[in-house]
């Protein structure tokens, strides 16, 4: 009786990931042309990872947020990035790059101000930062808009065969990619060290890897770097200009029948997982859950690789857990334009927003 009674909760709220306190997930939930499936597992003391789904009759929008540095970065986009999307879509008739560009700048903006106001007694969140990852489906359209290193990748069913392949839909923008290392060397002429290999990676200043975020205003605004308050915390860092940017990329895809559905997702599932393993695990398993599956797989490659098993390290702590993998967040998009008559619709005519608890190990302890 009581598991009868739990399930209605479960599928609006999420539950607790099979035994671990770390992880949080969301089974199955409508979206207006389609279903969707949200998990997130922790590895840092405080969760850095964001995410959330904001549906409606008309458009469904996505947000991976993965935060550095510490959580408050991406905590205050998954607060802000949405309300400016609505805003300036509102006031100019619906969703375009612009549009998307507009809110992002907004959002960097107040980050921007929340950094000054908080300068004299937390100097050093001018070096916290967030990737972010967007995505917007409306009618047969689909933006995806990006800084950072978090992903979106397409599965689309092969016309003559019973099988899909994988289509990366964003851009990493991190020093590892070489493409990324020629662009700020072009960017910096002046400076050989713009990009140097430290700690066993390729980092910029020798510092962080992303080359474009949301935050860490200390690498983009140089008066903060030469404070002698910040410094009090962070190394003196000479430089002459920004070295990286809020500006993102953006992609405009109409969508198509043979296009079954999204993956969002932060980057520590891409370090464990190729586009192609992850596309194939959704394609071949059931939807129910499928987000849980991806990052059950993830942490089993991760366990592999240390000659563990997932269930040892279901064991670890928060914060020496991040010694094994990175929190993970992924949503699972699917899309339905050729069979909407057969799966739930989003109904009503308000917004729905699905937030992924701000820190999972807190959540948890609530709960219990």
């Amino acid at each position: 009786m009581m598991r009868s009674f739990l399930r209605p909760l479960e599928r609006c709220f999420g539950r607790l990931g099979g035994g671990d306190g770390l992880m949080w997930h969301m089974d199955l939930k409508p979206h207006a042309s389609g279903e969707f499936s949200i998990a997130v597992v922790q590895a840092n003391n405080s969760l850095e990872d964001q995410g959330q789904v904001l549906t409606s009759p008309s458009a469904t929008f996505v947000g991976v947020y993965d935060g550095h540095g510490g959580p408050e970065a991406s905590r205050f986009v998954s607060n802000r990035l949405f309300p400016h999307l609505d805003r300036f879509a509102s006031e100019q008739g619906g969703v375009s790059a612009e549009v998307i560009k507009k809110a992002f700048d907004a959002t960097e903006e107040e980050f921007t101000h929340l950094v000054k106001r908080s300068w004299p007694s937390r100097p050093q969140i001018a070096s916290v930062g967030s990737c972010c990852l967007v995505g917007a489906i409306t009618g047969d359209t689909l933006f995806v808009a990006n800084l950072g290193d978090s992903r979106a990748v397409l599965g689309r069913r092969v016309r003559s065969r019973k099988a899909v392949v994988a289509e990366r839909l964003s851009t990493d923008h991190n020093v590892a990619v070489e493409e990324v290392r020629k662009e700020l060397a072009e960017l910096h002429p002046d400076d050989k060290q713009i990009v140097v290999h430290t700690r066993g990676v390729w980092r910029i200043k020798g510092i962080i890897q992303v080359s474009r975020s949301i935050g860490d205003i200390y690498l983009k605004k140089p008066g903060f770097s030469r404070d002698p308050l910040f410094q009090q915390f962070v190394a003196p860092l000479p430089l002459k200009r920004p070295v990286i940017t809020s500006e993102p990329s953006i992609q405009i895809r109409k969508l198509t029948p043979h296009d079954l559905f999204l993956i969002f997702a932060s980057d520590g599932l891409w370090e464990q997982l190729s586009d192609e393993t992850a596309v194939d695990i959704v394609f071949k398993n059931p939807r129910a859950g499928i987000a849980k599956r991806l990052v059950h797989a993830a942490l089993n490659e991760a366990a592999r690789k240390r000659e563990m098993r997932y269930g040892d390290i279901k064991k670890i702590e928060k914060g020496v857990r991040r010694h094994i993998h990175d929190d993970i967040t992924v949503i699972v998009i699917y899309l339905d334009q050729s069979c909407q008559e057969s799966r739930p619709r989003f109904k009503g005519s308000h917004y729905d927003c699905t937030d992924t608890p701000a820190d999972i190990f807190a959540s948890n302890s609530n709960e219990n």
